[in-house]
């Protein structure tokens, strides 16, 4: 859906009006044993110029969420709910419900990879072996930005330098096994960025990189944001990356959003059992070398054929029987942008 619009309109979307709003995303499988809600119901915003960290342990749903964004997910997922995309084109408004179109679709194509942009987990996955690393970056821009030759290798080339790339000419014309893991990386975000999108989703950006390079990466992309304007869901397990890199935070536990506020909301005052437990988690400076670190007892369960109630209640030191083992929580405010799915708590109290 589009309408016309002055440029002054245009201009006056703020960096803090939504460029992407998610509502009540749910993601099912049909297993042998029965249905698998893998999401369950997910709501976040990402707003223009900000990052978004979705956090929480693997397999809770975290991948599902964000490639179901850009519509890449498997023919086995089932997808409900609307995830709105507000974009702002040159003599246009558009609002359009990425759901509602088909994952081939014409128009879906002319988002994926020119409005949104994604960074894979593992990039040596991600590109195709049979091709060079500078012919896989031309063929998105030449898909999405122009279709001359000369021209496409020129951006190649230009963003390669961008990521911190030096002797393009020669890496242009490599071969994916012939890159280091983290050049992988860094040709990886060459690549998501060549086409100027307007959010980048980066799943695990960091992983299998050692401190250093996992260091260079994250700065990589705070700089890049910082030039090209672009929001960002950064998916990840990882605190210490949340707390450098994220505006906002998501924590996600079985296919639900348990909490979310801002990053100091988050580590400074933290309200659910789950996102308490992971921040004690966390190695410390100048803490004591003998102590141990604290852990979440238990494993994340299969959701499967799962009864009605609160999906960390047998991992839950503060749980209330009868409560939270017979009904899920509802999200609750707490202020302003500080919500959480817990009987703990009520609408704009510290708790019961």
């Amino acid at each position: 859906m589009a309408s016309q619009a002055s440029a002054t309109e245009i201009a006056a979307r703020t960096e803090e009006d939504p460029l992407l709003s998610v509502q009540n995303l749910k993601i099912r499988i049909q297993m042998d044993n029965g249905e698998m809600k893998a999401v369950d119901g997910v709501d976040f915003e990402i707003k223009r110029g900000k990052t978004l960290g979705l956090v929480g342990e693997s397999g809770c749903g975290k991948s599902l969420t964000s490639r179901a964004i850009i519509g890449i997910n498997p023919k086995e997922c089932e997808t409900t709910g609307r995830i709105m995309y507000h974009s702002a084109e040159e003599k246009a408004l558009q609002q359009l419900d990425l759901l509602s179109l088909g994952p081939r679709s014409k128009q879906i194509r002319s988002i994926r990879g020119r409005k949104i942009a994604m960074i894979f987990q593992e990039p040596m996955t991600a590109f195709s072996p049979m091709y060079t690393i500078g012919n896989q970056i031309m063929e998105a821009i030449r898909i999405h930005r122009t279709k001359d030759k000369r021209e496409a290798k020129r951006i190649a080339l230009e963003m390669l330098g961008k990521v911190g790339i030096s002797d393009q000419e020669k890496r242009f014309d490599q071969y994916p096994h012939e890159f280091s893991g983290g050049m992988r990386q860094r040709a990886m975000i060459s690549m998501a960025l060549s086409c100027n999108p307007e959010l980048l989703i980066a799943d695990e950006p960091t992983t299998a990189l050692d401190v250093t390079i996992q260091a260079q990466v994250l700065e990589l992309m705070k700089q890049l944001q910082q030039e090209f304007g672009m929001a960002i869901l950064l998916v990840t397990h990882d605190l210490g990356i949340i707390a450098e890199m994220c505006d906002e935070v998501a924590v996600m536990y079985l296919g639900r959003i348990v909490e979310q506020s801002t990053v100091d909301g988050i580590f400074y005052n933290p309200k659910h059992p789950y996102t308490k437990g992971l921040l004690r988690s966390m190695p410390k400076l100048g803490a004591d070398k003998q102590k141990r670190l604290d852990s979440i007892e238990g494993t994340v369960p299969m959701p499967i054929n799962m009864p009605p109630m609160c999906g960390f209640y047998d991992r839950c030191k503060e749980r209330i029987e009868g409560v939270c083992n017979t009904q899920a929580p509802p999200a609750t405010r707490i202020s302003g942008n500080h919500t959480v799915r817990c009987f703990l708590y009520k609408d704009g109290g510290e708790g019961n």
